[in-house]
């Protein structure tokens, strides 16, 4: 049932960029390196069956996926999709905008932000049910805000931001196997609640 997938699929074809605009797209061809079905890929992404399986049918048409059997659950019968590749790159033949591009990346990183949080808040919850009652366990978290002028401003933040922690990371990394384990989760985003006009 399982297919052999391509390791990097290239890009060409306009419609099947434009499939991959959609941030969720990815996210399904993400889930879709071992045969599931729309039911299995929901469940995953906490998302309905029919919205995960309208966009299998998009990612279909478009040939970034394949159907590679079915099997039976109960009284229903299960269609098994599979993702052609694991990456997939854009060809620069496609003159798809830098502004396109970006588009395709912040929505990216924005879906991964939720998907984040709801792991942050499953994770803690976990620490507190396992926690002693007297026993303190070391975290942290903070909230800041800055105000980025512009475009360029923003990216160089952002960019000097993840080399920084990744600096802090490798400097505190215990390579023994005695190590205790912790999660070091990134999140940087446009404040909504001052309105739609600000990017800051």
């Amino acid at each position: 049932m399982k297919q052999p997938i391509q390791e990097t699929y290239l890009v060409e074809l306009p419609e099947q960029a434009s499939a991959l605009i959609n941030p969720l797209r990815a996210e399904i061809l993400a889930q879709l390196k071992q045969p599931s079905s729309a039911t299995e890929v929901a469940k995953k992404l906490k998302e309905t069956p029919q919205r995960i399986n309208y966009h299998l049918k998009t990612l279909e048409k478009v040939g970034l996926v394949s159907r590679v059997g079915t099997r039976q659950v109960r009284n229903l019968v299960e269609v098994l999709y599979q993702s052609i590749a694991r990456t997939f790159l854009l060809a620069e033949s496609l003159s798809i905008r830098k502004e396109t591009i970006q588009k395709m990346k912040d929505q990216g990183s924005l879906l991964h932000l939720i998907h984040t949080s709801e792991r942050m808040k499953k994770d803690a919850l976990h620490l507190m049910e396992q926690s002693d009652q007297n026993e303190v366990i070391p975290s942290a978290s903070l909230q800041m805000q800055v105000n980025l002028a512009d475009e360029l401003t923003r990216e160089q933040f952002v960019a000097d931001y993840v080399a920084m922690v990744e600096d802090l990371v490798k400097k505190y990394q215990h390579k023994t196997g005695h190590a205790h384990p912790y999660q070091v989760l990134l999140a940087v985003y446009p404040d909504s609640s001052q309105g739609s006009d600000n990017h800051e």
